[in-house]
């Protein structure tokens, strides 16, 4: 029998499934006494190691041999008993065929098995004293109890409890398309962020080495409205069109933010005949690409969405860092460097810096214990007192006669909002006050005008530039990673480094909330401790 789906396009018979079948299941799934996040123990093997007795030593002696302890660490068994955070993926309704790097073993690199596993948690904490320790995840209601398992804090802004592994991420030796048939599109959301254009050659490069057709790979033009805005349209992308685009900033594709028709998106994916969606963006571009998958579900619509996860302000849930944050930080500390200069050369001068950083405080606090330059960093997850603040330049004047501040925009918003209403914009993110022009003039009254300062505002500047070597070298192994997912036959995740290994995770895990900067952990410590900064709460 012909089966259409829900908008009339022929498709593959469907098979009945269940929750499990799709591999949602483990996202709900209870974790075991004592088991979230922590690494599996593997079981250690202690031998005993005996070192030649030296000339001096009588052979009768206790002294006459040397005990060394070695380690012989053995890997604990994977398989279907791991506690694995499960991937959704369309598999049931797509055939299974042998890759095509089969014929070369993936370029002689060899495949990545399903059954590969990467620890979501690389630390074991002593206690809850251990610096950036939490036991707030595992008891009821993910209160404290005996059985808690200590995690970074960091964890703490996890909704649901997460087991100890996730998906490695990779080439299979099996893919569920064939290429020679596949139609794929690329679409970039949200602000602008450095490698913008490094993924979309990723991409574009791999699902081609893949052997999917010229013409066959669309470039979705200024975000979601580039499906249904008929103003707008698809672009081809091939090897050719992205040849250098790497050395751009930007994105050749334009972006826009929130505002999406997901029924509209949907409906372009089946009538353009869309196997694979990869959304490049942040926490909303994610979160649209999570609703774009569950209407596909719901319309039966075969259609594999992978994410790239995005922001310049590095605040995505569990992954160690996103792409373009390493070349942001590198920018800012040249304007950072110019309030030192600035500062430096005046009579009590203080050099103001406001860098990105809406809800997150990354970029300030790495630009500032890179640069060496600054004598204070303000980011959102520390409240600060005004007065305090004046009060410690004063004395930072006495010791060197200058100051350097660094701001992340969304610090003091507290002060800003004192009725704590905070609109939003199209992506559901906060609208802020100018922190910085706030702190520049009540530093000039605290100093009655006897200071100079200089304010320097560089934020679009530090993302709208090409990315550095080592964000290039990360965006073109994310756009990869996301094509071999696709091939793979996972839908609703997105790929990411987690513990220095890539990795897929489910969207709905890294959208529950913005990752922020953990004021108990070690980077912020380090901060403190290098510039000797106090608490100015």
């Amino acid at each position: 029998m012909r089966c259409v789906n829900s908008f009339g396009r022929p498709r593959q018979e469907i098979m009945p499934q269940s929750a499990a079948a799709m591999g949602l299941g483990s996202l709900h799934r209870p974790a075991s006494r004592g088991s979230v996040c922590p690494v599996r123990q593997s079981e250690v093997r202690k031998r005993q190691l005996c070192a030649a007795p030296s000339a001096k030593q009588g052979v009768g002696d206790k002294s006459d041999s040397v005990m060394f302890s070695s380690f012989a660490v053995e890997a604990a068994p994977v398989g279907s008993s791991d506690q694995v955070l499960e991937v959704p993926n369309l598999r049931h309704r797509l055939g299974g065929r042998p890759s095509p790097f089969s014929v070369h073993n993936n370029f002689g690199g060899g495949f990545v098995s399903d059954l590969d596993r990467v620890a979501l948690n690389s630390m074991k904490f002593a206690s809850s004293e251990s610096a950036g320790a939490s036991a707030k995840i595992g008891g009821a209601n993910g209160t404290p109890s005996s059985g808690s398992a200590l995690v970074e804090a960091s964890m703490e802004q996890l909704s649901i409890p997460l087991p100890p592994w996730a998906i490695r991420a990779g080439a299979r030796k099996t893919i569920y398309f064939d290429p020679s048939q596949v139609t794929a599109a690329i679409v970039t959301c949200g602000g602008l962020c450095p490698g913008l254009n490094d993924v979309v050659a990723g991409i574009v490069n791999k699902l081609t080495d893949y052997g999917v057709p010229e013409g066959k790979i669309l470039g979705i033009k200024y975000g979601f409205r580039g499906f249904y805005d008929s103003a707008i349209k698809p672009v081809v992308l091939t090897k050719k069109t992205v040849d250098g685009i790497q050395l751009q900033g930007g994105t050749i594709l334009g972006t826009s933010r929130g505002g999406a028709n997901m029924r509209e998106i949907v409906k372009r994916i089946d009538m353009w005949g869309i196997d694979m969606l990869f959304v490049v963006g942040g926490n909303g571009g994610n979160a649209g690409a999570n609703a774009i998958n569950a209407m596909c579900q719901q319309h039966e619509v075969n259609c594999c969405v992978v994410g790239v996860p995005k922001s310049i302000d590095n605040d995505i849930l569990l992954i160690d860092k996103c792409f373009g944050f390493d070349t942001a930080v590198e920018e800012a500390q040249r304007a950072l460097l110019a309030a030192k200069t600035e500062a430096s050369s005046a009579r009590k001068g203080i050099g103001l810096v406001k860098l990105m950083g809406r809800q997150s405080g990354f970029i300030a606090m790495q630009a500032s214990m890179a640069s060496g330059v600054v004598d204070v960093c303000l980011i959102p997850e520390m409240q600060f007192n005004v007065e305090k603040l004046c009060r410690y330049i004063e004395q930072v004047f006495e010791r060197k006669g200058h100051a350097v501040v660094c701001v992340a925009e969304g610090a003091g918003q507290d002060i800003l909002h004192l009725d704590g209403n905070m609109g939003t914009d199209a992506s559901g993110n906060p609208i802020l006050e100018d922190i910085g022009a706030f702190l520049k003039n009540e530093i000039k009254k605290y100093f009655k005008g006897d200071a100079d300062i200089k304010y320097i505002d560089p934020t679009y500047m530090i993302r709208a530039i090409p990315t550095t070597s080592n964000d290039r070298v990360y965006c073109k192994v994310l756009g990869q990673g996301a094509v071999h997912a696709a091939f793979a036959g996972y839908t609703d995740c997105t790929v990411g480094m987690i513990n220095t290994h890539y990795v897929y995770l489910p969207i709905p895990v890294v959208i529950q909330a913005p990752r922020k900067v953990d004021p108990r952990g070690k980077a912020w410590n380090r901060l403190r401790a290098s510039i000797g900064q106090p608490n100015f709460e």
